[in-house]
């Protein structure tokens, strides 16, 4: 979308406000239609957009939030060291 294009936005919403699925990453909040608006929290942090859109209707809102307070992504642990490898001898019959 071109900067300099118009978006209609229903509402502004502060971030505080809304219910993160941290199994998802994903923020909620309520629709009027009775769906919920969602953001991607990767969206947030990369700084893609603001606006959360509702996938049964035509709404959108702003999310006002502080890049500082979002949750940190995790970081990928290190992966576990490899087992041994046991060194199978054969058996003399």
């Amino acid at each position: 979308m071109a900067e300099d294009e118009q978006v209609a936005i229903y509402d502004e919403v502060e971030i505080e406000d809304m219910t993160f699925d941290e199994t998802l990453q994903i923020y909620h909040y309520p629709c009027p239609c009775g769906d919920k608006f969602q953001i991607a929290l990767a969206d947030l942090q990369d700084e893609a957009t603001d606006i959360a859109v509702c996938p049964s209707c035509s709404l959108m809102i702003r999310v006002i939030y502080d890049l500082d307070d979002l949750p940190k992504p995790d970081s990928d642990p290190e992966p576990p060291a490899p087992e041994p490898i046991e060194q199978q001898v054969p058996i003399a019959a």
